[in-house]
């Protein structure tokens, strides 16, 4: 009776001739208190909770009910953005309109047994089966064949959707997760939706020759499901690479391929996405020569290479005055230089935040070409990487930790043995939130640790924050490791 008195005294906040009423001591109706508290939620006052288990269907219904009385419907929501082809804003918004220009969003692929099914938001404007419309991420055109509405495992055929409906559309081709589908006479883009790049890998090989038949087709279409998620084939080991966000996204990952797809593989120890920087401002130059009968190649190429903003990526200007190296080679110098950023000196991890420089250098009225210059670059970035100071970075993960109060010191205690940073901790009703900047490489079996140190009552969850350097004593460790690998490797 406490607790209920405490729930609707909440609700009844929302309306002030209620609460007055309630203060009185006239009990509210179940209407006016369902209104009460779709309005708390509608404007993130409060959230309704529920308990219930999926696994026996208990509970399910009441949040399903709940879905219906308290959710906002589609023109009840801040109107999705529409952005140009640089990803700005352009001040319009999809408005819920069955009358406006179709917009919808492409936020789920998912493959069964009768195809691919494209899952469509329809912001605004209407659908039917036959229709043409454009995808604006590929500039493609696309027919929709079937079009379905999912209930669970079943479906039920459609030839109509209109703004506000959430439906799946069966045979897109081109059509990848975040894809702007629209009206080709009145093309927009909604604002996309932005995935990470991944944070940790690991190898994997099918364990038998039926395996590794079925395998690059079950990645195939992993890939399309999940936009975070990467594979790769490693030029030196021929090894399979793939990549994710976490220990947790790879394990799901390798039980989708026996699971879903039947494959069995085996599983290398999870690796490190490392990145390799450089620390100092370098002046230097390199001259390419060969002469070889016929026509030789020639280009010489004066540049800066120093360290760039972090974040900036790779940056190349060039302030050549007076045509020592001509306008059209330019390009050529700065595809040379990006080529070689994907393999830093250090480990062969790919370099970040570098700023190049071309301020002068020299070519030959016969033999010099595009190509000289591009090779120039390669040679230049091999000789002066290794002199501008270069650094291994890791990735340091952003851990929100929560842990019952007694276990506070142990899990701190832990974090710090990571080389981690404790940025807060917050106290609250039933335990305590510990925030925490951690390297990844630390991370690994973490949640067993957690659990082990909170007798299971320990939860966490990591995002990647950014790359720092590297203490020596790790660089060493991982740059020992990398060599050790690639000379087993090519035994």
């Amino acid at each position: 009776e406490e607790w209920r008195e405490k729930l609707i005294e909440t609700a009844v906040e929302q309306d002030d001739d209620l609460m007055e009423k309630y203060l009185e001591g006239e009990e509210p109706s179940v209407e006016d208190l369902k209104r009460c508290i779709r309005k708390g939620t509608l404007k993130l006052d409060f959230f309704p909770t529920y308990c219930g288990s999926s696994f026996k269907n208990k509970g399910m219904q009441l949040v399903l009910d709940a879905v219906v009385d308290y959710l906002p419907d589609p023109t009840e929501v801040d109107p999705q953005p529409e952005v140009d082809l640089e990803g700005n804003e352009t001040g319009k918004h999809a408005i819920v309109d069955i009358k406006g220009p179709l917009r919808a969003l492409a936020f789920k692929i998912m493959d069964d047994r009768f195809g691919a099914l494209t899952f469509v938001r329809v912001y605004s404007g209407e659908l039917k089966k036959g229709d043409t419309i454009l995808n604006t991420f590929t500039g493609k055109t696309e027919r929709v064949g079937r079009m379905v509405e999912m209930h669970a495992n079943d479906r039920n055929e459609l030839d109509y959707a209109h703004a506000g409906d959430i439906i799946a559309i069966v045979g897109m081709k081109d059509v990848q997760t975040g894809h702007t589908l629209c009206d080709p006479k009145n093309p927009a883009t909604l604002e996309p939706m932005v995935f990470p790049d991944p944070v940790i890998s690991i190898a994997i090989a099918p364990k038998d020759k039926a395996a590794a038949e079925k395998l690059g087709v079950a990645l195939g279409k992993m890939i399309k499901e999940d936009p975070s998620f990467r594979v790769e084939t490693d030029d030196d080991s021929g090894e399979t690479i793939m990549k994710g966000m976490g220990e947790l996204h790879l394990d799901i990952k390798v039980d989708i391929l026996k699971r879903t797809h039947n494959v069995d593989v085996i599983v290398g120890e999870p690796q490190v996405a490392y990145r390799e920087t450089i620390t100092q401002k370098i002046e230097d130059s390199y001259t390419h020569k060969k002469q070889s009968g016929g026509s030789g190649q020639f280009g010489r190429i004066d540049y800066i290479i120093e360290p760039g903003e972090p974040g900036s990526g790779f940056n190349f200007e060039s302030t050549v005055t007076g045509g020592s190296v001509p306008r059209e080679y330019w390009p050529a110098v700065e595809a040379g230089f990006k080529k070689m950023m994907g393999r830093g000196v250090l480990a062969g991890f790919p370099l970040l935040d570098v700023k190049i420089n071309l301020f002068d250098g020299a070519f030959h009225a016969v033999d010099s070409s595009a190509m000289a210059f591009e090779i120039a670059a390669m040679g230049a970035f091999r000789q002066t990487i290794p002199k501008a100071g270069p650094q291994l970075l890791e990735p340091i993960m952003k851990v929100d930790v929560f842990c019952p109060d007694d276990n506070v010191g142990d899990v701190i205690g832990d974090l710090n043995r990571r080389r981690g940073m404790i940025k807060s901790q917050d106290a609250g009703a039933t335990g305590v939130r510990i925030k925490a900047e951690v390297p990844l490489s630390e991370m690994f079996g973490y949640i067993g640790t957690l659990r082990t140190m909170t007798s299971g009552r320990g939860q966490f969850s990591m995002e990647f924050l950014h790359y720092l350097p590297c203490p020596r004593n790790v660089a060493e460790e991982v740059i020992k490791e990398v060599k050790e690998r690639e000379a087993a490797a090519k035994k």
